[in-house]
């Protein structure tokens, strides 16, 4: 996919010493410290849209909102809105309107689905987001972010999770910047999920990152990686 025709990608992630960013059950990620909150809500002010995928949204019940009003403000200074749009995709489209990221105050909701979705869903949806449904069984999630810079004007989309979805930005090669969150703490278990998920196969081929800065705080490593491109 041609850089020019897609937002920035990047991608915030927290993993435990051995790799994984939840449990074999899927887990809420609550596993790191406060510190790490906040650096996430300061990655997320830097985005013009948050990237989420349905798992996600249910299993952390997130409301994909920027809490912080002096992060706010500064976005409001660089003439930004004070919040992140909030882009959500679901491949089977089975959303629930009473989740908290639909009933949470806060920016333009945008959901990316398929035809699969319910008609009972569509119509519950409607008036809670702009609904974008594609005539195909999974989501070409190229053809996501197409829409992000075309239609809305996207500059830099912030995926926030979970694994299946990172690894179909990925694949694409569409993932530009990586921020990984590495907590002194060890899961285990063949079943939980690691940055790209459970699927067994390889990646169609190796992505190359350079690391770009690293900082460690109270037993947390807080690393940033950039993309590297022939």
């Amino acid at each position: 996919m041609n850089r020019r025709d897609r937002p920035k990608v990047i991608a915030n992630f927290a993993i435990t010493a051995d790799g994984k960013v939840s449990t074999r059950n899927h887990t809420p990620a609550t596993f790191t410290s406060p510190r790490d909150k906040q650096r996430l809500l300061e990655i997320r002010a830097t985005a013009d849209a948050i990237l989420v995928g349905r798992n996600t949204i249910a299993t952390d019940t997130m409301s994909m909102t920027l809490r912080d009003r002096a992060l706010q403000a500064r976005r409001r200074a660089k003439g930004l809105p004070a919040q992140p749009l909030r882009v959500i995709v679901s491949n089977r489209g089975d959303l629930d309107p009473s989740w908290k990221v639909f009933q949470s105050p806060g920016a333009r909701r945008i959901v990316f689905s398929t035809v699969r979705m319910p008609e009972a869903t569509r119509q519950a949806l409607l008036p809670h987001c702009d609904l974008h449904l594609l005539d195909a069984k999974t989501i070409p999630i190229e053809d996501v972010l197409s829409a992000l810079r075309g239609i809305y004007d996207i500059r830099t989309v912030l995926c926030e999770g979970g694994p299946t979805l990172l690894r179909s930005l990925i694949e694409i090669d569409a993932l530009d910047l990586l921020h990984l969150t590495v907590a002194p703490i060890v899961f285990g278990g063949k079943k939980a999920p690691t940055l790209t998920g459970t699927k067994p196969g390889f990646l169609r081929s190796i992505a190359h990152f350079h690391l770009e800065s690293l900082r460690v705080i109270a037993g947390e490593c807080f690393l940033r990686y950039r993309a590297i491109r022939q």
